[in-house]
């Protein structure tokens, strides 16, 4: 298979990053980040666009056509639902494939409302009030017909207080429903291009941030009740590639349809640490490629938090690292150093251990079986100056030593670095 280079928009949403995490390292395609906002994408992509027009602007798709014949670009990959709606719907103005189901599909899993229609004479969905005067039973709860997760939701307890709430959001369509007490699952689903249901992962949605499932574990209580559900959707709705959908358990236990997304979702990367890349699979399958999947069979959990990634001006092509306490942390090599060692090593940096380890230093390398990693290795004595074999400029110095960082950036004036800054040295 020829490498193929895929644009992802907007490249800097959950599902943008997810799907730089599953395909960063991939023999077969190449990512190109596209952006209408300057937002995390463009830390995370080493191709990348920005100023893209927004989606409901007519001269977005111009713009991306634009793009896909100038970059030579196989296939867009969506990553926000109403993005994945619109570029399907234009797939034949933008010169290239789209990583979606069919218009169709993406239409219905669009709109809450949509959903429940196709959808309420085959599976459990929750009661729909055409309004606040036929609400029969509160609470009550009221989301965003178009949006997903949690954002933009609302319970209610009372009238007046959904009253006022819808109100307050009155440019945005509503839909009231009965309130789902119960717990709530994700459910993981990718579907082949000859429409058959290939993986099914349910998994718990135990902590929630801003619509998104930041701790969640594999659900393994009525798995049967989960893959029925999943297979009852795939028949309903045309899947093609990852999709999911969410579920709560009302007041008597049951297993209701919150929404269905024709998208991978961001937590989906607990499935992908069992081996099931949904965004990998999903663009085999989308070049007409047979897939096959190994699951691996052990209890993970995933919880995830804000992430920081740097961009610096910093120019050097040298690195003198210090061996104890900084490379070496409490015995063990320090593999955040070790990473960035191996960084420099691929953009060809030249690497100088520097040292004033008591001992034998040749011997310890060897043991920790890193003597491969530097290009020159300087032991010195306890009583000489690390500033003395440094240069005047084109390196950075790295130690734990407050002292010598000091006299190194006193005396050389260039960077110098503590281990826990040098997450700010990372391309990754």
């Amino acid at each position: 298979m020829d490498k193929r280079r895929i644009l992802v928009f907007p490249c800097g949403s959950e599902i943008g990053l997810e799907i730089h995490r599953s395909l960063k390292h991939s023999a077969h395609f190449d990512l190109v980040g596209a952006s209408s906002l300057d937002d995390h994408g463009r830390f995370v992509y080493d191709d990348y666009v920005d100023g893209i027009p927004f989606i409901d602007d007519p001269a977005a798709i111009p713009t991306l056509r634009e793009i896909v014949a100038s970059r030579k670009i196989a296939a867009i990959y969506p990553a926000m639902d109403k993005v994945l709606w619109k570029l399907k719907v234009s797939e034949g103005d933008l010169g290239c494939r789209v990583i979606a189901s069919s218009p169709e599909t993406t239409a219905i899993c669009l709109s809450k409302t949509r959903t429940y229609a196709h959808l309420q004479s085959r599976i459990k969905v929750p009661r729909v009030y055409a309004g606040i005067e036929a609400v029969t039973e509160y609470p009550v709860f009221a989301k965003p017909d178009v949006g997903y997760g949690t954002r933009g939701t609302f319970k209610a307890d009372h009238a007046e207080e959904l009253r006022a709430f819808l109100e307050i959001h009155s440019a945005t369509p509503y839909i009231l429903t009965e309130y789902l007490p119960g717990p709530e699952y994700t459910v993981d689903c990718f579907t082949d291009r000859h429409g058959d249901l290939r993986f099914v992962g349910p998994r718990g949605r135990e902590r929630v941030s801003n619509g998104i499932s930041v701790h969640t574990s594999r659900e393994q209580d009525d798995a049967d009740i989960f893959k029925t559900m999943a297979r009852t959707l795939n028949q309903a709705i045309s899947f093609r590639g990852a999709w999911f959908f969410q579920v709560k358990r009302d007041t008597a236990g049951e297993l209701t349809l919150l929404e269905i997304a024709s998208r991978l979702a961001g937590s989906s990367a607990l499935h992908r640490a069992l081996g099931v890349n949904f965004a990998l699979l999903s663009l085999y399958d989308a070049f007409d490629l047979d897939v096959d999947i190994v699951l691996n069979d052990f209890d993970v959990e995933l919880d995830r938090a804000l992430n920081s990634r740097y961009k610096t001006n910093l120019s050097y092509s040298r690195v003198f690292m210090d061996f104890d306490d900084t490379l070496i942390v409490n015995g063990k090599v320090n593999p955040e150093a070790a990473v960035f060692l191996l960084q420099c090593r691929n953009e060809g940096k030249q690497i100088i251990l520097i040292s004033k380890h008591l001992g034998d230093l040749a011997a310890e390398l060897a043991r920790l079986r890193i003597t491969e990693l530097f290009d020159q290795v300087l032991h010195l004595k306890p009583d000489d100056e690390k500033s003395r074999y440094l240069p005047d400029s084109d390196a950075i110095f790295i130690d734990d030593s407050f002292s010598e960082r000091k006299k190194v950036a006193q005396s050389r004036r260039i960077p110098v670095f503590d281990v826990h800054m040098l997450e700010a040295l990372m391309r990754y």
